[in-house]
């Protein structure tokens, strides 16, 4: 990837296989025919229609045209669908990752006008330093071997790119107080991971707010979260709901809508931008972990 810009690419695969599957699924229903009958023509099961349709299994051009052919789709429209199955054929940047990440996250968020996120325990991955994102990973998983370690730190500072790029995306992210309480990795790692969201909160497509311990409860207590903006209609936004295995892809309007109202509670009462970088950037100069040290009681 050196002398690359690896995410300065919006055509993601990801995104068109996406597309491609929606349209493959409105033209099925307005023909009326069902999955079943679709796939006793193509002689495949019925699940690998229904994954094409949902995105989930990349579709051969020849596929498509089968598909179109049962659906009475005219030759000019086909052959366009057909060219977007071939687009989504094709490899990302972060193919040659691909065992160490989630290529369908990071391809939709290769594709994303806009990212707003809620974090509670760690700093994003568009927002970590090298250092910071291997101390966490080593803690994380110290039985980790260390080409698969490097690999994971180096598609995260590829990711960044998008922040950047001539098109950048728009981030919006709410911290909450742990991350920036919590020591991750030695106190040089810390401080430099302070002073790196200050620079970043610079750019005007970067929005950081801090959740202070002080509002107690709050709406977005279940876990983590990000949600997906696109800027093609057809495109609906999708929220990535982290749980102990990963994490899950969410795009029903109930789901979408359920996760906006969260953002929006937890942004209002958060810390306005100014002064979630302005608290960062005092930790960064008397970090409460220096004071406070690790395994200590608060009594």
């Amino acid at each position: 990837m050196e002398g690359a810009d690896p995410v300065s690419e919006r055509r993601s695969p990801t995104i068109r296989r996406r597309r491609l599957g929606a349209e493959l699924r409105r033209l099925r229903e307005s023909a009326g025919i069902t999955i079943e009958a679709v796939a006793e023509r193509l002689e495949c099961s019925a699940s690998k229609v229904s994954r094409i349709e949902t995105g989930h299994t990349t579709a051969t051009p020849r596929d498509v045209r089968d598909m179109l052919a049962i659906y009475g789709v005219s030759e000019v429209e086909r052959e366009e669908l057909v060219q977007i199955a071939r687009e989504a054929r094709q490899r990302g940047w972060w193919y040659p990752y691909n065992s160490v990440l989630s290529g369908a996250y990071v391809g939709l968020e290769a594709a994303a006008s806009s990212v707003r996120a809620y974090e509670q325990q760690v700093v994003p991955g568009l927002l970590q330093t090298a250092d910071y994102a291997r101390a966490m990973i080593e803690f994380a998983r110290p039985d980790m071997p260390a080409d698969e370690v490097d690999q994971r730190v180096r598609v995260r500072s590829n990711r960044q790119s998008l922040l950047t790029q001539d098109d950048p995306i728009d981030l919006w992210v709410v911290l909450d107080e742990a991350v920036v309480s919590r020591p991750v990795g030695c106190d040089e790692v810390m401080r430099a991971q302070m002073a790196r969201l200050v620079e970043v909160a610079e750019l005007s497509n970067v929005t950081i707010q801090v959740l202070p311990f002080s509002v107690g409860a709050h709406a977005g207590m279940d876990g983590s979260f990000t949600i997906l903006d696109f800027p093609e209609p057809g495109d609906p936004d999708v929220v990535y709901a982290e749980n102990g295995t990963g994490g899950l892809f969410l795009e029903k309007s109930d789901e979408l809508q359920r996760f906006n109202y969260i953002f929006d509670q937890i942004r209002t009462q958060a810390m306005r931008p100014e002064a979630s970088i302005a608290h960062i950037a005092e930790l960064a100069e008397e970090p409460l972990w220096k004071w406070r040290p690790r395994g200590s009681s608060r009594t």
